[in-house]
């Protein structure tokens, strides 16, 4: 499955943005889908995960609060909404789908077979 992530831009501080992750294949609903970021110099981080069905949902501690994942099974995409944004949540967020959800292992990003491309957030102060 191909997954194509868009929604990113320049937001300041207190902002919000929608992040939205949308598959080639209708067989996404049969996929975890997890976001993840990578600010610049730093190793790509877990941010939230959604189970195949949407009713298992897990967060960074980080995001927690602030950030809401969820998918539309219909669009073939699941969306990452962004709130109270802050400098730190600057970084490339990447979607990615998975065929296994492992509570263990589902915030490794080893866990995930497909990957997006990325879309850049930049939250000023």
């Amino acid at each position: 499955v191909q997954l194509q992530a868009s929604g990113g831009g320049l937001v300041q501080a207190g902002g919000s943005l929608r992040l939205s992750c949308a598959a080639s294949r209708r067989a996404f609903g049969r996929y975890a889908v997890g976001w993840f970021r990578q600010a610049p110099g730093k190793e790509r981080d877990f941010v939230a995960v959604v189970n195949f069905s949407g009713g298992v949902i897990t967060y960074a501690d980080s995001v927690k609060g602030r950030f809401t994942i969820s998918r539309d099974i219909a669009k073939n995409t699941v969306y990452l909404q962004m709130n109270n944004l802050q400098p730190e949540d600057t970084a490339v967020y990447y979607c990615a789908s998975s065929t296994r959800f492992i509570t263990s292992t589902i915030r490794t990003s080893s866990t995930y077979d497909n990957w997006g491309q990325g879309t850049l957030v930049t939250v000023s102060s």
